[in-house]
């Protein structure tokens, strides 16, 4: 059984679940290490209002016993604190229209007015909604809260083999950072003690400048963001065919998380650029090792890792929700209006980081498990250890 998950929820219902199948028996399941996952999306310079309101933390509901994986689904569940400000607006028990106190408290909260740049005017048209809350609440970002969680535990797998990975803000807006100087270590521990998550000082202050602007003009910014994981195998993923390809794997991935509108791998666009004796990464064999002493591949060949780092960058667009909003028209009388705003971020590409890092660990942890097993862990580091010695690398 390979690694899967679904999730379910509404931005301002219940709460949010998701159900994660296929986690290995005898994994850690940290609760800890989750919410302080979930702690770290909801972090960063320019977010708005409903930061204030949550403080997400999950609660582990099935297929964990006494903090380890089970090898039964695990059902996951966070509560939106702001359900009690909703409870007859986004509730699933049918409401006494009749009742004026309780179809005021609807209306109020009926949408109508089509945000550009949102799933708005296409949700509402394909599922034949007269209230464009049905969509927003699905659609809204905040599905990606157990996304983080899920990530997490995929986390958790790939740290039993000694795998890792981090996001770092590389532009935002104008300001590109500068990171060239630093190693992968440096630059992860300060994009993590950066409220940015970027790991250039100079870039850092101009970027917070950038951000201030944007709010007071009452618009938003998006930026790029590189994500980082090492110590892969080689392997993970196949050429065989191309849905088993993990760099189309990781770009579905990728380009599901709202807001991201593309994705790059090492190199990136810039690889139409050069000659191919300037783009392909030499291959040498010292010390006992396979190495290379570039990677503009992005630790991906043919569908496949190929032993170094994995670096993704994705670009994430400016949130389409705006204090001062573009024009649109209504749904209902296909008048000309200003767009619907709802409380809004000015700028989420640090928290969009922590979120793709989520997306990458889970689909590296599905290929890590196809290419090892997934019964329990004992069996699984058995069979890494069985490949490491086949490939000469113990």
């Amino acid at each position: 059984m390979s690694l899967r998950f679904l999730t379910s929820g509404e931005s301002h219902g219940k709460c949010l679940n998701a159900i994660v199948e296929g986690v290995p028996a005898g994994v850690f399941i940290d609760k800890s290490f989750i919410d302080n996952e979930l702690a770290r999306r909801q972090v960063g310079f320019g977010r708005g209002g409903r930061m204030l309101i949550e403080k997400d933390s999950v609660e582990i509901m099935s297929g964990v016993r006494h903090g380890v994986a089970m090898g039964s689904p695990i059902s996951l569940e966070i509560k939106n604190k702001d359900w009690e400000n909703w409870q007859i607006p986004m509730n699933t028990a049918p409401q006494d229209l009749d009742d004026e106190t309780v179809l005021a408290q609807i209306k109020s909260k009926k949408i109508t007015k089509l945000r550009p740049g949102h799933a708005d005017c296409a949700g509402a048209l394909k599922y034949n909604f007269d209230d464009v809350r049905n969509v927003l609440e699905r659609s809204s970002a905040r599905e990606t809260t157990t996304r983080v969680a899920v990530g997490a535990i995929a986390k958790l797998i790939l740290k039993e083999f000694g795998i890792c990975g981090f996001s770092h803000v590389v532009s935002i807006g104008s300001v590109a950072a500068d990171c060239s100087y630093l190693s992968y270590k440096e630059i992860a521990l300060k994009a993590e003690n950066s409220d940015l998550r970027c790991a250039d000082d100079v870039a850092y202050e101009k970027m917070k400048t950038e951000i201030v602007a944007a709010g007071e003009q009452g618009t938003t910014l998006g930026g790029k963001i590189q994500i980082v994981f090492e110590n892969l195998p080689i392997g993970l993923g196949s050429y065989v065919h191309w849905d088993r390809r993990l760099d189309g794997r990781l770009a579905q991935a990728l380009m599901s998380i709202p807001a991201v509108k593309s994705v790059e791998v090492g190199l990136g666009v810039k690889s139409g650029d050069y000659l191919g004796s300037k783009v392909h990464d030499e291959i040498f064999y010292e010390q006992g090792k396979i190495v290379r002493k570039t990677n503009n591949a992005g630790g991906l060949e043919g569908g496949m890792t190929n032993g170094e780092p994995l670096v993704l960058t994705i670009t994430m667009k400016p949130i389409p929700t705006m204090k001062t909003p573009l024009k649109s028209i209504d749904l209902e009388s296909k008048m000309p209006i200003d767009a619907h705003f709802e409380r809004a971020d000015v700028c989420a590409v640090p928290a969009c980081g922590v979120v793709a890092e989520s997306m990458v660990a889970y689909v590296l942890a599905e290929a890590f498990l196809e290419k090892f097993g997934s019964d329990n862990l004992t069996d699984i580091k058995f069979a890494v250890e069985n490949y490491n010695k086949r490939l000469g690398l113990l």
